[in-house]
């Protein structure tokens, strides 16, 4: 039944695909509709099941040694292989082998390609990319990374990648290739890189530079500084408040004042695409004092937006130097989170804003040439070449560098400025930056994951660790520039020499923590440090709750068990909830509320603030504190529409209801009255009332179907090769950060006993082919809040848990 649904769901996708071609409005070329619905090469091809026949022995050019691959009953990988470079080659035919569309699509999208096989629609998209330089970063990693000296391994994982495609005929391919009609390219170094860069877009490309200078320009510095304050008086940072630095610099840095007031008018631009705020990963570890079998546990979910196929690829690989399990990334070799024998590490987001703007003083009219210092200096023009599906000419963009980096924002107004971006991750990384995660893989204690981190550079991660001796830490990992003080916050003068950087944050004094008091280490996306920290950094994205919340309940827990470190990461319990909901009651007239206003109060009041999928009351309290929120912050909405504005975070909006309740914000300034509090959380609380009542009359709208939940295609338009209408618990302030469509992209827990229990799942499968029995065959135990006993084999003979098949790659 599953594949006869495949095969009609596909036979549609098929149709209306046709179709959409053939009415283009983009001149879109048609697929050649013969091979698409032949029998022999097209899409019938892709529908059928895995067998032990697709993993027959192969011999193949460029091993050194034979590699047994085993794998076991969810089709994850047990590479068995005498040297590294056999390992990974063998990583690399076995991703392309499952995922080798989802690796072609991804590079495309970072290196601004996909108009070269999905057409004009794709042009803007791919402009924009080549405008923010993503290609020329990862041409200028690729060549650093060549004079490293683990460099002949990410070679040797293209090598495998390649002996898959190569010995691909047309019928072959992915259905992706075939419903979009083109055929797959070569893998290389340069993909890799790019598939880096795209990681870098998703995770440090945060900024609000754009937003915070036009919220300055429009309240003033003293009502911009009570809007925004930097830092939460509540925060719960990364590393333990009180944390005694030390550090080597001497220099006090003073900040330039000028550059925040060079624009002296409102910046019109359109924001750039970012990832969404607050999609949240969490990771901790607790010592042995905090467990009931006295060993260390480690546990990590990274929240990602959730596709199919999935980011992450399941995997152990082992050889003489090491013995690792995790998952994988699509295009680079090696475990990305996971553990080995000796220790275990996860990794969450650090979200420090690392991607600066700077207006440049053009001093002609052709933009050739820019003040700085009080010199001319001329700018580089790189002619960008996008090829374009259906057109016989390639569109030529000419994109301006200067010394900052890439010209992005280009007006043709003599009255506004142009900005070049300045972001860390299109700097040339040290070569051994891609060595990291390898060196992280064969680790076998502290000094050694201190060491392998030390290599890293972006984006920044909150690295965690754990291993059998009982220690436990976590280290800021990655490259962080030495700023001025709100240096970053604003756009910049990009004229002045004293706007750049002062060089970047030694390792030695990067934030960690190793064994600390409290036995648990923990992150969540908040704050890294304390304002004692010599150092300063700014990011309006940092969360204020879940790293809070975590903190608080793994000091709160003792004899801590597997299952317990389980609940905690599904726990879809609302810290922000717990502490908005009080006060938004208190101030509600409940005198003016009808009968049945009343009875939705009482639900209200007897919510335990979590985000399940059977209850109303989330959907009570969320559409409630938005319309509260829109009406007291009114005089920020009303430009949401027309320039970048920074919106107020929720912890200052619920301190205005416990500190500032005579504050003028509270007013409305376009009506006769002044409003007060009780009259605002009031009215947005009939307005919530008025907007739900038809549908709260449908016993079955719950916070399921208010939200939403759903895992699309990588496509974004291939609907039936997605999972939607998710009944999955969560709430994106919550632990298990569920949003509509993003969430847990991978649960891990791990306690490093003598034999190592752990434990794993992501909300997909390992074959990123829809026809496979194993494309989404872990979405429902993820919806459900299982998890999986991953099968952490001894040697190539452990029979502990079944396996499907064996195959052997000869060279």
């Amino acid at each position: 039944m599953k594949y006869l649904y495949f095969l009609l769901s596909l036979a549609l996708t098929v149709t209306l695909t046709l179709l959409l071609n053939v009415n283009n409005p983009f001149g879109q070329e048609v697929p050649a509709v013969a091979p698409l619905l032949s029998p022999f090469q097209g899409f019938w091809q892709n529908a059928k099941v895995e067998k032990a026949s697709d993993y027959k022995k192969l011999k193949l050019k460029g091993l050194q040694e034979e590699v047994q691959v085993i794998y076991d009953e969810r089709l994850v990988p047990h590479i068995f292989a005498q040297n590294d470079a056999d390992a990974y080659y063998a990583q690399g035919y076995i991703y392309a082998k499952h995922r080798l569309w989802q690796m072609d699509i991804a590079t495309r999208a970072a290196a601004g390609t996909l108009s070269e096989v999905l057409g004009e629609r794709m042009l803007d998209y791919d402009l924009l990319q080549r405008r923010r330089g993503i290609a020329k970063a990862a041409e200028r990693a690729t060549q650093s990374w060549q004079k490293a000296e683990h460099y002949p391994l990410l070679q040797a994982y293209t090598d495998g990648a390649n002996a898959y495609i190569n010995s691909l005929s047309p019928k072959d391919y992915p259905i992706e290739y075939k419903l979009l009609g083109y055929a797959p390219e070569e893998w290389s170094v340069y993909k890799t890189a790019l598939f880096q860069k795209s990681m870098a877009l998703s995770l440090n490309f945060r900024y609000h530079d754009l937003a915070a200078t036009n919220s300055l320009q429009i309240f003033g510095r003293e009502t911009f500084d009570f809007l925004y304050p930097e830092y939460n008086p509540k925060q719960s940072p990364v590393i333990p408040a009180g944390t005694v630095w030390t550090t080597d610099s001497t220099r006090v840095i003073e900040q330039d004042t000028a550059a925040n007031i060079l624009i002296g008018s409102i910046l019109p631009y359109e924001p750039l695409p970012m990832s969404e705020r607050g999609i949240g990963s969490n990771n901790w570890a607790v010592n042995g004092a905090k467990t009931l079998s006295g060993n260390p546990i480690l546990c990590n979910d990274p929240h990602l937006q959730l596709t199919l196929p999935s980011i992450w690829y399941e995997l152990q690989i082992h050889t003489p130097a090491q013995n690792v399990y995790g998952v994988a990334l699509p295009g680079f070799p090696g475990v990305i989170i996971g553990f080995n024998e000796h220790i275990a590490w996860g990794i969450t987001n650090v979200g420090q804003d690392v991607t600066d703007w700077y207006a440049i003083d053009w001093l002609d009219e052709q933009k050739m040439t820019y003040r700085f210092n009080g010199k001319a200096r001329d700018a580089e023009i790189v002619l960008e070449e996008i090829k374009v599906k259906g057109r016989k000419e390639a569109v030529i963009d000419s994109v301006r560098y200067t010394h900052l980096g890439p010209v992005v924002y280009q007006s043709e107004e003599a009255d506004y400025y142009d900005l070049a971006m300045h972001w860390l991750s299109l700097e040339t990384p040290n070569p051994s930056e891609s060595n990291t995660f390898l060196a992280l893989n064969r680790a076998k204690n502290y000094e050694e994951y201190a060491a392998a981190l030390s290599q890293y550079e972006v984006p920044a991660q909150n690295i965690i660790f754990a291993d059998k001796k009982g220690d436990i830490a976590l280290r800021i990992a990655g490259k962080l520039p030495i700023k001025k003080e709100e240096q970053g916050r604003f756009v910049l003068d990009g004229s002045k020499q004293s706007n750049e950087w002062e060089g970047y944050i030694p390792f030695h004094e990067m934030p960690y923590s190793l064994n600390p008091k409290r036995n648990f280490v923990a992150s969540a996306n908040q704050r890294t440090t304390d304002k004692n920290y010599p150092y300063y950094y700014n990011s309006e994205s940092f969360d204020n709750y879940r790293g809070r919340f975590i903190n608080r309940e793994l000091a709160a827990m003792d004899s801590i068990e597997i299952k317990d470190m389980m609940d905690l990461q599904k726990s879809s319990k609302s810290l922000l909830a717990e502490e908005a909901l009080p006060l938004m009651l208190s101030y509600l007239d409940q005198e003016k509320l009808n009968a049945v206003q009343s009875g939705l109060v009482k639900i209200l009041e007897d919510w335990d603030y979590h985000f399940q999928i059977d209850e109303v009351a989330p959907v009570l309290f969320w559409e409630w504190y938005q319309n509260f929120d829109r009406s007291l912050w009114d005089e920020i909405y009303q430009y949401e529409d027309s320039i970048q504005i920074l919106k107020v975070d929720y912890w200052k909006t619920l301190e205005m209801m416990e500190q500032h309740a005579l504050n003028v914000f509270w007013d409305q300034p376009e009506t006769p009255v002044r409003e007060t509090p009780n009259m605002i959380l009031t009215s947005a609380f009939e307005q919530t009332y008025d907007s739900l009542q038809v549908r709260l009359a449908d016993k079955n709208y719950t916070w399921e179907e208010y939200r939403g939940s759903y895992i699309a295609h990588l496509s974004r338009s291939i609907a039936p090769f997605g999972r939607y209408d998710l009944p999955v618990d969560g709430f994106k302030q919550a632990p298990n950060a569920v949003s509509k469509v993003a969430g847990p992209s991978w649960r891990m827990v791990v306690e490093m006993g003598d034999e190592i229990e752990a434990y794993g799942i992501y909300p997909g499968g390992q074959s990123g082919h829809p026809g496979s029995p194993y494309y989404e065959n872990m979405v429902d135990k993820w919806v459900e809040g299982e998890y999986y006993k991953l099968f952490f084999m001894k040697d190539a003979n452990d029979n502990r848990q079944p396996v499907l098949f064996e195959q052997r790659l000869k060279p």
